[in-house]
């Protein structure tokens, strides 16, 4: 490591790549496409970053994640909400480009971010499905609360029809998404572990490897903090509030909210837990918080033992 922890934020745009570097607040700007990438990653080398920061905002970031792994960097992924909280808490409070760039290479310095894994092709490709099921999920919703709303006979009729289509993609998304895990056995092994436990199907198995890959990999906090059902205090003096959730990964907590629903009904540790919390007065939003935890973090037990099993 260089004698200075020296860091980068990178704010990702659909056409600009805005880069800092601290400390010496050197600042560039790139291109978002292959060459521009290739050039951004020529000119960062011989600055010997020790993290670079980006934010996790679902879309653009992960391509640029990819390639700076590739070339050997180290990368971790922010949550954008804290990022500008920090930048708020900084007295940052314009918002450019170079300033945005500017925050996350002061927020990777100063709090030193858990690093991101990198993701293989395949965990690339797998990410993308998922995405784009949920994606074709959520406008199926949206129809359908059209359909409830519309009496006129000519525009039930189409939004049927788009229905129906909608539900054909979905189910062509999840045979892609299966058959992509079953012929790649560095998915398919973890995928078999999770669905192995009540109450992860299918489609929360998929999500888990695709956009949780520190699963397995990271500290039973960390992997808490990291979906965002980790309890955050709300205590002052004398005075102890109730704590909350925040931040995290919202498509991992949606999923993992609808598989704890089920375990609670079926899983032989998760069930008595929550049951245990209702008896005692707990609300339960509370105890289905708690655990979505317990579930989580036995997910992460499991998968961390067989990662552990297999040949170094």
């Amino acid at each position: 490591m260089s004698a200075s922890f020296i860091t980068v934020g990178i704010d990702i745009a659909k056409q600009w790549l805005d880069v800092s570097i601290l400390p010496g607040s050197v600042y560039q700007r790139f291109s978002n496409d292959e060459t521009g990438r290739r050039v951004m990653i020529e000119w960062l080398m011989p600055h010997h970053p020790d993290l670079i920061a980006v934010e996790a905002s679902g879309m653009y970031e992960q391509v640029v994640a990819a390639a700076l792994q590739a070339a050997g960097l180290v990368v971790a992924r922010i949550n954008p909400r804290q990022t500008r909280d920090f930048a708020k808490a900084s007295g940052r409070l314009a918002k450019t480009d170079k300033i945005d760039a500017q925050t996350l290479a002061a927020y990777a310095a100063a709090l030193r971010p858990p690093v991101t894994p990198a993701m293989t092709p395949v965990q690339v490709e797998l990410s993308a499905l998922v995405t784009r099921r949920r994606q074709t999920v959520d406008a199926y919703a949206e129809e359908q609360d059209r359909l409830q709303a519309t009496l006129h006979a000519t525009m039930r009729a189409d939004i049927e029809a788009h229905l129906a289509w909608l539900e054909e993609r979905i189910d062509t998304l999840n045979r892609a998404i299966a058959a992509l895990v079953k012929a790649q056995p560095a998915l398919a092994a973890p995928y078999r572990q999770l669905i192995n436990v009540p109450g992860i199907g299918a489609v929360t198995a998929a999500v888990l490897i695709a956009e949780l890959p520190e699963l397995g990999k990271a500290s039973p906090g960390q992997i808490a903090a990291l979906v965002g059902v980790a309890p955050m205090n709300h205590d002052s003096g004398a005075m102890r509030g109730q704590r909350h959730i925040r931040g995290g990964r919202k498509s991992v907590r949606c999923v993992l909210y609808m598989a704890t629903l089920t375990a609670i009904r079926c899983h032989p540790a998760i069930r008595p837990f929550y049951l245990r919390l209702r008896a005692q007065g707990k609300p339960a939003k509370l105890a289905i918080t708690a655990a979505m935890r317990k579930l989580l973090i036995q997910l992460n037990a499991m998968l961390r033992d067989y990662y552990q099993q297999l040949p170094a």
